[in-house]
């Protein structure tokens, strides 16, 4: 497999346990409150690009097709980076970050990843994006975000757009990542932090759920 066009891969912890299960309950339980302590964390993975990262950058949400985000109400990717930009622009007043959810746009509804090899990952998403203003893309460096990172297919997907486009450079923020023995630049210490249900964020088809994520 060739190397990816994306710089680099950062991400808070890892997608198991409380983590995935706090996920699962902001997208599929729509969950809202919940984005704002997930977007925290993501703000965390992000920071990690202060010590090398570049200083301006153009925030690009992983875009939904239009029929799922017709289902589902939201995209969390952007719901997660309109947070943690939120934060950011308080804890690194130096950084010029620009969010963009329109740029990048998956053009073809893709087979849920969920259970697919890393091969027909890649080859689920051939054609499913496109880039809807090179304009604003051309010569930026790119901070892509999203929920997770599994095998990385989505993440190559959307870089090589954006690159072909003329993004000076791509970098990728995740919330969580799979474990992989293929290293993406992840520190390996985790902090473990609480995370309590917003009041008022409880599911109505499981009343007495509660989640945490470490």
């Amino acid at each position: 497999m060739a190397p990816p066009v994306f710089q680099r891969a950062v991400s808070y912890g890892v997608y198991e346990g409380s983590m995935r299960s706090a996920i699962h309950a902001l997208k599929y339980e729509r969950i809202a409150p919940l984005a704002n302590e997930l977007g925290r964390r993501l703000a965390h993975a992000i920071s990690q690009l202060a010590v090398d990262g570049y200083r301006e950058m153009l925030v690009i949400p992983v875009p939904l097709h239009r029929g799922r985000m017709a289902q589902r109400g939201f995209n969390q990717a952007r719901s997660l980076a309109t947070v943690a930009l939120r934060i950011l622009r308080k804890s690194h007043p130096e950084w010029r970050l620009e969010m963009s959810s329109s740029s990048l746009v998956r053009q073809r509804a893709t087979e849920s990843q969920s259970g697919l090899t890393p091969r027909q990952r890649r080859q689920n998403l051939r054609g499913a994006f496109f880039i809807s203003d090179s304009e604003l893309i051309r010569g930026r460096h790119v901070l892509l975000v999203d929920d997770i990172y599994t095998t990385g297919a989505t993440a190559r997907a959307c870089s090589k757009m954006l690159m072909e486009a003329g993004a000076a450079s791509v970098s990728v923020a995740t919330l969580a990542r799979a474990q992989r023995r293929v290293p993406l630049g992840i520190p390996e210490k985790r902090n473990y932090v609480r995370l309590s249900m917003p009041e008022g964020a409880i599911s109505r088809s499981n009343p007495s759920k509660t989640v945490s994520v470490h």
